[in-house]
């Protein structure tokens, strides 16, 4: 008879488990959402809370302190976009960590609809010349995160939100990278709507770090049963070179979840 390490068994059970749970449901759980992987809808469930990496020697806020001697920097993480930590959560390299493409809709669909404040549509109107989806109270477009509510998810989620999440972020260095902004300045917003891009489901939860791209070709969104637009890493690559989405941006922003095909 052929043994198996506990390791490998374990991942397996866990595995069968997480898909037979996947598809006994009909809409996810408070604490899901989805996602996609290889042209297909996964669903990602959540066992603990984001994590935004401070390093001792960082200044994420700006004030002449680093991290190590400003205490007041951890009362609120700050959630960086266009920042690349060196560790992950676990303390091991970056580079090692696998990685989530979190999705943006950086177009504009309707603009007789609001930004998430008045004082942000201004800024980004000032900024960027209009107010992408991505900013939106109600984007014209299909997003993961916040939760659409029934029949998708259980939960409807807040704009500026999404399950375990953090509900800000800082987008002072991609602004600063733009040439928008000057360097060293914190411009916080509330999360964006976003969906989400991983290359393979794992089926035993772990850390991801967060690579933003902004798309800027409604055509290339994915639709709400991910039947069209961006769904897998290969379609992500392809719009990216096709001028349909940004590059990678990097975060010191990572989720932990496991990850399976949805029904």
């Amino acid at each position: 008879m052929r043994c198996f390490p506990a390791r490998v068994l374990w991942t397996f059970l866990a595995a069968s488990f997480a898909i037979g749970s996947a598809f006994a449901q009909e809409t996810i759980k408070v604490n899901q959402t989805e996602g996609f992987a290889g042209g297909k809808e996964l669903v990602f469930t959540y066992t603990q809370q984001y994590y935004c990496t401070d390093e001792p020697f960082d200044d994420l806020n700006h004030n002449g302190k680093v991290a190590a001697v400003d205490a007041n920097e951890f009362q609120r993480p700050i959630c960086t976009i266009g920042a690349q930590p060196k560790i992950d959560p676990t303390g091991q390299p970056v580079a090692k960590t696998d990685k989530l493409w979190v999705i943006v809709p950086f177009f504009e669909t309707d603009p007789s609809q609001p930004a998430f404040t008045p004082e942000l549509g201004a800024t980004l109107k000032q900024l960027v010349g209009f107010v992408p989806d991505g900013f939106k109270i109600k984007p014209g477009v299909p997003v993961q995160c916040p939760e659409p509510g029934p029949t998708e998810t259980i939960h409807k989620g807040m704009p500026g939100t999404c399950t375990m999440h953090t509900t800000q972020i800082d987008l002072g260095p991609l602004l600063n990278a733009l040439g928008l902004v000057p360097p060293n300045t914190n411009v916080f917003t509330p999360t964006v709507n976003h969906s989400h891009i991983i290359a393979v489901p794992n089926y035993v939860a772990e850390w991801w770090q967060v690579e933003v791209v902004l798309v800027t070709d409604p055509a290339a969104w994915p639709n709400q049963e991910g039947s069209s637009g961006i769904t897998s890493l290969d379609k992500l690559r392809a719009a990216q070179k096709a001028n349909q989405a940004s590059g990678d941006i990097p975060t010191n922003f990572f989720l932990f979840f496991s990850s399976v095909p949805e029904m």
